[in-house]
């Protein structure tokens, strides 16, 4: 009797950063699509030497390789959704937006800028470029306070109210959608707002006092993208992820891993 064909898992793909300490970044994103019941690929557009402590160097991947990776896995494992972390440069952005012209399905932009050390890895003239290459392909733009406020040139929100407004502007530079994520603002409540020509959704959680917040962005953004890779419906999916996403920062401080900002645990519900 033959066997039916195995169901093909829902795929995504993640371009962004290696982290060598494994908490934020490509290995971030890996781990946290295999939590949510998604095959992970990836293109790396830069190799960081980086702990709990902070990124001791970083080198970027050349633009014919990073095309290259990403030609490579649309051609054989079709992502149901990709996320975009750390780009770098200019010119990695370019080299995105050319490398993913045929791609229908959905995009979510993580515009990482800075690491929870401080260390920036977005250069300055990469601002526009990412503002203008990408911004209009994206399903969702994922942005902290101060990356919002980078890519607006203002000061960052101190009010949801605020935020909101300035998810608005994003918002008319192109993407279907922003999450303004409230994690850098103060106060024992945490407020994500996700603006959309729909509307806003207000997504609130108290806050976890713990200092093992590394690849927090990372993490859900790439929770967003499996979810989204999974079928669900934007807002269902950025629930979803912002459920899951709490659950691993509750549980980040029974890791115990590094000196510094250790990673949330990113297979809290899997692991005993």
């Amino acid at each position: 009797m033959t066997k039916p064909p195995k169901a093909s898992p829902p795929k995504a793909l993640t371009i962004a950063g290696s982290d060598s300490g494994g908490g934020a970044g490509i290995q971030a994103d890996l781990k946290t699509f295999s939590a949510r019941g998604v095959y992970g690929a990836s293109a790396i557009t830069g190799i960081t030497a980086q702990n709990t402590i902070g990124v001791q160097a970083v080198e970027p991947v050349s633009e014919a390789m990073i095309a290259a990776q990403i030609a490579s896995v649309l051609t054989d494992i079709p992502p149901d959704a990709i996320k975009i972390g750390m780009l770098g440069t200019a010119s990695v952005a370019q080299t995105l937006a050319h490398a993913l012209a045929g791609y229908s399905g959905p995009i979510v932009l993580d515009p990482v800028m800075v690491a929870k050390s401080g260390d920036p890895l977005l250069a300055d003239d990469a601002v526009g470029a990412v503002i203008e290459q990408l911004l209009p392909r994206a399903t969702v733009l994922t942005p902290n306070l101060p990356e919002a406020a980078r890519l607006l040139g203002r000061a960052p929100a101190s009010t949801p109210e605020e935020a909101e407004a300035q998810g608005h502007a994003l918002l008319a530079m192109g993407p279907a959608a922003v999450l303004m994520k409230g994690g850098h603002s103060d106060g024992p409540v945490c407020t994500d707002l996700l603006v959309s020509d729909a509307g806003t959704l207000r997504i609130e959680a108290t806050r976890i006092m713990t200092r093992n917040t590394h690849g927090t962005g990372c993490s859900l953004s790439s929770a967003i993208a499996a979810e989204l890779a999974h079928g669900h419906p934007l807002d269902k999916a950025v629930r979803r992820a912002h459920g899951w996403l709490q659950g691993a920062i509750a549980a980040a401080d029974t890791l115990q891993v590094g000196q510094g900002h250790g990673p949330v645990h990113h297979f809290h519900e899997l692991w005993t």
